[in-house]
């Protein structure tokens, strides 16, 4: 592993997010996952992830989509999908932030905008969204389209994510009155057309629910996935890191850190990492080996083997270079009860944790403000105040 950065380079948030999707990050994790594989596709199962994931610490989690690229798992077709598994555990939780994975590619943003604020909703402003960009051609084919490659999927995707972010400020945070004296609901002038025609996509808007809590969803894009234009424009919040091995994750996180550079807002940088850890007297190349035995683990990711204490050094030193550390666990249950235990308690005795605090939005975790609505500006001026009754808001939804 690289040496620690120099005294003026930026250090991290200590943020620790979680992938808790399914019985694991390895293929074959339902064989050794102590949870029967009917069982891990039960709302119990993922009741359960979420709540340990958050006694444990944890800032984030993240559920992966079926069907997109990397989650080939035979289960995909009964599973509900990443925002609907998200908005099930909003209200269960108080402190973890909850980023479901979405394509940008094949879901109209108009869309994913509205689910998205609605989930930030349930969620009392803890929602994020981790992009993805789909080349499948049978995600095409569902939809009626032609298959998206190479830069398309880019394009897309920054497309995609700028039509969600003006239809979240086509409400500005006032827009709703309730004024039951006079039966009026909301004050139309706040409510703005985006008026967007990118190639790609043409809405008018405005959405059809209140702005998000946060104003702004945090975006978590892979990054390499959007353009450095887009990300120097402000398109992701957060780029997650990878690289070959853990061994190289630290020049990895450099050089993309010396890429943003002048950039305009930097995003924040989140490596990920794949865990599997000795557990109950059995090695972890030993747990590794068994699950290689009938599935072969093929993951872009850096792959972290061996010891919590081992693992807990490794940790220590890509947090200075990295803003957070996204972890993957090959056995849910099995490693998250080794980093509950022993990773995140030591982490934390350091003071190289940020810490968790209830109700806390996910924007203020990353150390973002609330942005005020784009279109704010052009409202019209006070005392040439629109409305709409009660009665015509329900004729209009």
């Amino acid at each position: 592993m690289s040496t620690l950065p120099p005294d003026d380079q930026p250090r991290g948030r200590g943020l620790l997010l979680l992938e808790l999707d399914g019985a694991g990050s390895h293929p074959a994790a339902w064989r050794a996952s102590r949870t029967v594989p009917g069982a891990v596709l039960a709302p119990d199962h993922l009741r359960g992830a979420v709540l340990a994931a958050e006694s444990a610490g944890f800032h984030a989690a993240t559920l992966s989509d079926p069907g997109l690229p990397g989650h080939p798992d035979p289960d995909d077709a009964a599973r509900l999908n990443a925002l609907q598994r998200a908005a099930f555990a909003g209200p269960m939780t108080r402190s973890l932030a909850l980023i479901p994975e979405v394509d940008t590619v094949y879901t109209e943003p108009f869309h994913v905008a509205t689910q998205l604020a609605s989930l930030d909703y349930v969620s009392g402003g803890r929602a994020g969204w981790l992009v993805a960009a789909s080349p499948s051609a049978a995600d095409a084919a569902a939809v009626g389209r032609d298959t998206v490659r190479g830069a398309g999927l880019s394009r897309e995707a920054a497309d995609s994510i700028e039509v969600s972010r003006r239809l979240w400020d086509s409400w500005e945070d006032d827009a709703v009155i309730r004024d039951v004296s006079t039966g009026r609901y909301l004050d139309v002038d706040k409510l703005h057309y985006i008026d967007v025609d990118n190639g790609n996509y043409s809405v008018k808007g405005p959405s059809i629910i209140p702005r998000p809590l946060q104003g702004q969803l945090p975006v978590v894009s892979p990054a390499g996935l959007l353009s450095p234009e887009a990300v120097a424009a402000g398109a992701a919040d957060a780029l997650l890191v990878s690289a070959p091995a853990p061994e190289l994750l630290a020049a990895e996180l450099a050089e993309t850190r010396a890429g943003l550079a002048g950039g305009g807002r930097e995003p924040a940088l989140i490596a990920e990492l794949d865990v599997v850890l000795d557990s109950r007297g059995q090695t972890a190349a030993d747990r590794l080996a068994a699950l290689n035995g009938h599935t072969a683990w093929e993951s872009p990711r850096a792959q972290f083997v061996g010891t919590a204490a081992e693992l807990t050094e490794l940790l220590t030193e890509v947090l200075a270079w990295a803003d957070g550390v996204r972890l993957h666990p090959a056995v849910l249950d099995t490693d998250l009860e080794e980093l509950s235990r022993l990773v995140l308690p030591e982490l934390r005795r350091r003071g190289l944790l940020a810490p968790t605090t209830p109700d806390a939005t996910f924007r203020e975790q990353l150390g973002l403000g609330r942005p005020a609505s784009r279109y704010a500006a052009t409202s019209t001026p006070a005392g040439a105040v629109g409305s709409i009754s009660t009665t015509a808001a329900g004729a209009e939804n």
